[in-house]
């Protein structure tokens, strides 16, 4: 017993510290400037944009083959960014900027036809046939795949309610200001 625990023990050492040394002599290195798009990029994977991921999209993006408009999911903020980061200019007009989303079925619409279920690309819909339908929000991207191809449109899009990780102070509005001018007049 104890010798074949040495062994294994000794085996399964030596080859890591050799998987350990190959990984670092072998390593290729990629190019920075896609690292650092798709760092810009919101990380979903919905495909969207037409290529299989972010790194794809923020590959396109270094070579110049994409507009910087090809991320619905990130809207103005990611086109500006990757604007100012490839020293571009973006127009900004036909970007639309809704903010997460995510998709919701309406039950006393669906009829169980499973057409969402097998468009889904995050496998986010859970459902069977001639059954009602549900969407889990934490692997739904919006993809807007689902709304497509609902016959009955009990599938809508609608905004991501904030939580405790994702909600933030708005932008102050000029309501309150006018307020307090008419208080002091």
């Amino acid at each position: 017993m104890i010798a074949a625990l040495t062994s294994l023990t000794v085996l399964g050492t030596s080859l890591g510290l050799i998987l350990g040394l190959a990984a670092r002599f072998f390593k290729v290195e990629g190019n920075p400037l896609v690292e650092e798009i798709e760092a810009l990029l919101p990380g979903t994977q919905c495909g969207q944009c037409g290529y299989p991921g972010c790194t794809g999209a923020a590959q396109a993006l270094a070579n110049g083959n994409a507009p910087l408009t090809l991320c619905p999911p990130g809207g103005r903020a990611v086109v500006a960014a990757l604007a100012a980061r490839l020293g571009m200019e973006a127009d900004l007009s036909g970007v639309e900027d809704a903010g997460p989303r995510i998709a919701e079925v309406r039950e006393e619409l669906c009829i169980g036809c499973t057409r969402c279920y097998k468009v889904c690309p995050t496998d986010a819909v859970l459902g069977a046939a001639k059954h009602i339908h549900a969407v889990f929000s934490e692997a739904c991207t919006a993809c807007g795949s689902c709304v497509d191809v609902c016959p009955t449109e009990a599938i809508l899009l609608r905004p991501l309610a904030p939580t405790l990780q994702s909600w933030g102070w708005g932008k102050p509005g000029l309501q309150p200001l006018a307020i307090a001018q008419g208080m002091a007049a």
